[in-house]
């Protein structure tokens, strides 16, 4: 699982944005980022998206959690449906990835996670899983172990009728 921390570095977000296609990611709160942090909520790739292309918001490393009080950007800036330039994003992370200058900023994601996403324990009912999913239209829901670390992500995807079969009886058939 590819997980986010509250505060994150500005070269190494544009790298897993760059290499991975994921639509969203759960974001912990963690005393180090080697560490397994508590699940705090998740956020899209898109509000990702948005917020590096409003560099004012980045900030150098401090040696504590706190951020100074840079304005935070408003909802209607980073809820956007799509991205409006894919070919700026683009020379944006690479940018980020390729110019030392950026590993030593940093991004606060508080204010933009949704803290109200939806999680399931790891041994939760497939069936109820599937319920949760139908009913209130997720696109992804985020697997906690009993200390509310981040274990796994589950996607529309994974509950699709047919490779949840594939996979359920390839699990249950005698080794």
């Amino acid at each position: 699982v590819r997980v986010l921390h509250l505060k994150e570095n500005i070269a190494s977000l544009a790298r897993l944005l760059a290499s991975t296609s994921h639509g969203g990611f759960p974001v912990v709160c963690g005393t180090k980022p080697d560490h397994a942090g508590v699940f705090q909520g998740t956020i899209t790739r898109l509000e990702l998206c948005m917020l590096l292309e409003n560099e004012h918001i980045f900030e150098p490393e401090t040696n504590d959690e706190s951020f100074s009080s840079s304005p935070a950007l408003s909802y209607e800036k980073i809820t956007v449906e799509k991205l409006p330039n894919l070919s700026r994003l683009t020379m944006l992370l690479n940018r980020y990835t390729t110019d030392p200058r950026y590993q030593q900023l940093f991004i606060n994601l508080e204010p933009y996670i949704n803290t109200s996403a939806m999680s399931v324990q790891a041994h939760f009912s497939l069936q109820r899983t599937y319920i949760i999913f139908r009913t209130l239209g997720l696109r992804h829901l985020t697997v906690v172990d009993p200390q509310n670390r981040v274990v796994g992500v589950i996607t529309r995807k994974d509950l699709m009728p047919f490779p949840l079969e594939e996979r359920l009886r390839l699990r249950l058939a005698p080794q």
